[in-house]
């Protein structure tokens, strides 16, 4: 899917402006496909977590068809109606993930199935921005005809991945005693769910809006941010960033995949949460100081960002289900998440362009993280205390009714 998402990044569309604003044109393609991704997220809302496993392969190979044709519009439309391409693009990605997570989610090795989902959109964020740029550098593909040319790269590969995925088994009765049944929900049961966990919710939510937006931020601006730190030239830049972030995340979460109480699964959910978020500003203070270089930086803010914005699409939502016993889908709880962090990258876009203009986007991209630091590490640590009582009252009542 990233390749079809992301590869348009890795240009720079420099000197492009929005008619006459003082928008750049790439932070209105950016902001432009999130408009639309999001919408695909509000959408999978109720799609994700009503559809049925038999449709999801057709969805998927759908979803990627009309993307890769919204690119091809975006290569031949004129300049300002490319935002027009570059939306229809992202209208269909949004929903991508929630249908691979459906394979995915309920079973005793979900934190190992969900890390190394985690750890392939990670690194293809790196990837396809690589090739991307190796395309218009090497074989001078235009810059905006390379995004079409890298899904023609990628659309096999991705046949023959729906193909593999529609292969994995449902879970099996012991998946089902550890983690709970994994069911479509109706809109009440939806509405149920939100208000059984509303207060954490709110926190989880909050932290969210902003996480959102600083990861979009340094995924679609990486190209920027690294040409000031002095890596313009470096080969193959993104991958050899992305891969120590993917491997650390993966390491990560890995370790969960040994805890089999759910309670303290949750718990070790948050705590990898609340230390990326300490090592985002931590990192961040270390190369003020100058003790660490431009690269290694980029390592710390993008394994810590990633440690906290990961579990959010796979471990927290399973455990946490797993945890109270709530009847439902982790889809639900990501969607939801999803659907208001892609609003918090589209607000922190447009705010960077028509408020602090004359702020380089590495400059912003340095008080952002110290933000970032300090509001998600409050947030999280919150949340898991709000989460853990929640836990205790659920088993009480468990206990009692069993009575």
């Amino acid at each position: 899917m990233y390749a079809f998402r992301k590869p348009f990044s890795a240009a720079e569309y420099a000197g492009l402006k929005f008619f006459d604003t003082e928008l750049d044109l790439k932070t209105v393609f950016v902001v432009s496909q999130i408009v639309g991704y999001d919408m695909s997220k509000v959408i999978g809302i109720k799609v994700c977590t009503e559809v049925t496993r038999n449709n999801r392969t057709r969805m998927l190979f759908a979803m990627i068809v009309l993307a890769q044709l919204a690119l091809l519009f975006f290569a031949v439309l004129p300049l300002n109606l490319k935002i027009v391409a570059i939306f229809c693009n992202g209208l269909p990605l949004g929903m991508v993930w929630g249908l691979v997570v459906w394979y995915l989610e309920g079973r005793r090795l979900s934190e190992m199935l969900l890390a190394g989902l985690s750890c392939s959109f990670i690194v293809a964020s790196g990837v396809v921005k690589d090739i991307g740029l190796w395309l218009m550098r090497v074989h001078h593909i235009d810059q905006f005809w390379m995004p079409f040319t890298t899904g023609l790269i990628f659309f096999p590969p991705f046949l023959l991945s729906v193909w593999m995925l529609n292969q994995v088994p449902q879970p099996t009765d012991d998946d089902v005693q550890a983690r709970v049944e994994r069911r479509t929900m109706n809109s009440r049961q939806r509405w149920q769910f939100v208000k059984q966990f509303l207060g954490g919710l709110i926190m989880l939510l909050i932290a969210y809006f902003f996480l959102t937006a600083y990861r979009e931020f340094r995924d679609s601006f990486g190209a920027e941010i690294f040409r000031q730190l002095g890596y313009g030239e470096e080969p193959a830049i993104f991958t050899r960033c992305e891969l120590w972030v993917a491997f650390g995340v993966v390491a990560a979460l890995a370790l969960l995949t040994l805890i089999k109480n759910n309670r303290m699964g949750l718990i070790g959910a948050f705590v990898i949460m609340t230390a990326g978020t300490l090592m985002m500003g931590l990192g961040t203070l270390a190369y003020d100081k100058g003790r660490i270089d431009g690269l290694t930086w980029m390592v710390f803010c993008g394994l810590g960002s990633y440690l906290a914005y990961v579990p959010y699409g796979s471990v927290l939502f399973d455990r946490l289900i797993a945890s109270t016993r709530a009847v439902g889908t982790a889809v639900f709880a990501i969607y939801i998440a999803d659907a208001i962090g892609y609003g918090g990258a589209i607000t922190v876009l447009l705010s960077k362009d028509l408020l602090a203009s004359d702020v380089s986007r590495l400059d912003f991209f340095r008080y952002f993280t110290y933000f970032m630091s300090i509001l998600g590490t409050v947030l999280l640590m919150a949340s898991c205390c709000y989460f853990l009582v929640l836990h205790n009252t659920a088993n009480h009542q468990i206990k009692k009714g069993s009575l």
